[in-house]
């Protein structure tokens, strides 16, 4: 079972949706990845992301899709590459990422509750 935590602790995870507005091979990471430029709506704005999605997903399917992302993590250096915000994604059975977004489409910058 999960290590419990606190509602506050839940609340500090700033999780919010935004749309993929530009995707393109990143083949300078240690693992595969894309670098991905996502639309967090007026207030956020554009932010970076690297994630390992090259297993389930190509560039050119991502742009215009909606995902899921903590927006208040610190940038983190992935290569020559600075992550901004940390895309989110499952497991399939074999480990590799699938994306976590809304099954409807929602305003850019929505905060998960």
């Amino acid at each position: 079972m999960a290590e419990q935590i606190t509602y506050d602790a839940f609340e500090a995870v700033d999780i919010r949706v935004g749309t993929i507005v530009e995707a393109k091979p990143f083949p300078e990471a240690r693992k595969p990845a894309i670098k991905l430029i996502i639309d967090f709506g007026p207030e956020i704005g554009l932010k970076k992301s690297s994630a390992q999605l090259t297993v389930h997903y190509r560039p050119d399917q991502l742009l215009g899709r909606q995902v899921c992302a903590v927006v208040n993590f610190p940038p983190r250096q992935i290569g020559p590459y600075i992550s901004e915000v940390l895309t989110l994604g499952m497991p399939d059975e074999d480990g590799a990422v699938v994306l976590v977004r809304p099954d409807l489409r929602v305003p850019d910058g929505g905060k998960l509750f």
